[in-house]
């Protein structure tokens, strides 16, 4: 849960200060922050500072946070899908609902879109270094890929109920490309719970959002541009979109990728190369009323790859925007759907 999500930030969206006076209602935007997932959560509802404060709901957040941390880490030893990989048993063993509904989704987007986006693909991304473990000195071996290769395969999860399998003792499932987003849903809705409709929740780039500021204006988000740059200090605005009443993920691999041999190699992972990803796509941006479903969906198409992701979107009408590098500058291409969240 520790993958590079990329910033959908701006000054409009985020400022610094904690709240800003309303002109009529008495509602001011709250500002809560925080860290999760090995990044940051900014968290924006349009409400009095006394209901924020009478309802403990920063400390709700932070506690609905540290179960889902404990739910889905590969980082935490003890994490329920730490256990869950640990198992040499290919007998099922009952998970939690929360648990159960990220593979659920992952199951159904790893069908939907033919192996492009497969959670079992965590000893893969453990060998290019990516993982918990350690990043490799040299570049894995055909050897190496091909016997790591075995030990994936989304066929060999089963889950039926809340009841989880493996066919295979190995299967190691890395959940990355799909939990913060679930992060941001479960967030989301237990801000909806607490009796406040209009908000905006961030974790780590991912994104979700309802109703209007304060000033009863939509919210505006901007999307990076992805300009080459590991340590996130170079930042330019790319295109600002009005999202409405959704969620909004993008993925790339201009943040999280490393060097060697004079060849860079994403944080991406194509389940059918076992390679990081390798072409012209740098970033792609999906709207949709999932935060979860999003996350999900942007990693699979930058694994598609350009022309191959158009085609999918647009034949699964998707919202989505698709950016990349050529000789010339960026490319930017978009689907019917995504095109009514322009601004």
């Amino acid at each position: 849960m520790n993958k590079m999500k990329l910033t959908l930030l701006a000054a409009l969206v985020l400022a610094l200060s904690a709240c800003f006076p309303s002109n009529n209602t008495g509602k001011q935007e709250i500002l809560l922050q925080g860290r999760t997932m090995g990044t940051t959560y900014n968290i924006k509802v349009v409400g009095t500072k006394e209901q924020v404060e009478t309802l403990n709901l920063q400390q709700k957040i932070d506690a609905a946070l540290e179960q889902v941390n404990q739910e889905m880490s590969t980082y935490i030893p003890d994490s329920e899908l730490s256990q869950f990989n640990q198992l040499t048993s290919t007998k099922a063993i009952e998970i939690s609902p929360g648990f159960a509904r990220v593979v659920r989704e992952s199951i159904r987007l790893g069908q939907l879109s033919e192996g492009k986006l497969d959670v079992t693909v965590g000893p893969l991304v453990n060998l290019w270094g990516f993982g918990p473990e350690q990043r490799p000195e040299t570049v894995p071996s055909d050897a190496i890929l091909a016997a790591t290769k075995k030990r994936v395969g989304l066929q060999n999860l089963v889950l039926e109920g809340n009841f989880l399998a493996k066919k295979t003792p190995d299967l190691y499932i890395d959940l990355s490309t799909i939990a913060k987003g679930y992060g941001v849903d479960v967030v989301a809705e237990l801000i909806e719970s607490n009796g406040f409709t209009r908000y905006l929740v961030e974790i780590g780039g991912e994104m979700r959002l309802r109703g209007f500021k304060h000033t009863g204006e939509l919210w505006a988000i901007a999307i990076e541009k992805p300009i080459l740059d590991p340590s996130g200090e170079e930042r330019a605005v790319h295109q600002v979109i009005i999202p409405k009443d959704n969620a909004v993920a993008t993925s790339g691999d201009y943040r999280n990728y490393f060097e060697a041999d004079g060849q860079r190699f994403s944080h991406i992972i194509d389940p059918d190369t076992g390679k990081p990803i390798n072409h012209n796509l740098v970033s792609v941006t999906v709207i949709h009323p999932s935060s979860m479903t999003a996350d999900g969906l942007s990693t699979t198409l930058m694994v598609m790859g350009m022309e191959k992701g158009m085609v999918f979107a647009t034949e699964n009408n998707l919202a989505a925007l698709f950016i990349s590098k050529t000789e010339n500058g960026f490319d930017e291409r978009f689907t019917v759907k995504f095109k009514q969240y322009l601004k």
